[in-house]
């Protein structure tokens, strides 16, 4: 599923026009960037959590080369699953 695809979707369930889910979609989307690009986490009960994660320094090699190099630390964004969403793709049998 691509965006449109999702703002289709939204719009039908919303009982909104496809240019207002579409407003809403991309501001939520942008918001939660910001606020996890700044260090903070968002939490979506049921859903999940985002946050900005730290990567330590590693090795890496060059795939041309073989050589080994280092590969510096950086800050990463992080999701992690709530229950419920966890339950919805692999139900307990």
């Amino acid at each position: 599923m691509n965006k449109g695809e999702l703002v289709d979707m939204v719009a039908e369930r919303a009982s909104v026009t496809k240019k207002v889910a579409d407003a809403v979609l991309t501001a939520t989307i942008e918001s939660i960037m910001e606020v996890v690009a700044k260090g903070d986490k968002v939490t979506l009960v049921g859903f999940g959590s985002f946050d900005r994660r730290d990567r330590k320094a590693r090795e890496g090699r060059n795939p041309k080369t073989g050589e080994a190099m280092e590969i510096p630390a950086t800050m990463v964004p992080g999701f992690s699953a709530g229950k419920q969403f966890k339950e919805m793709v692999a139900p307990e049998k």
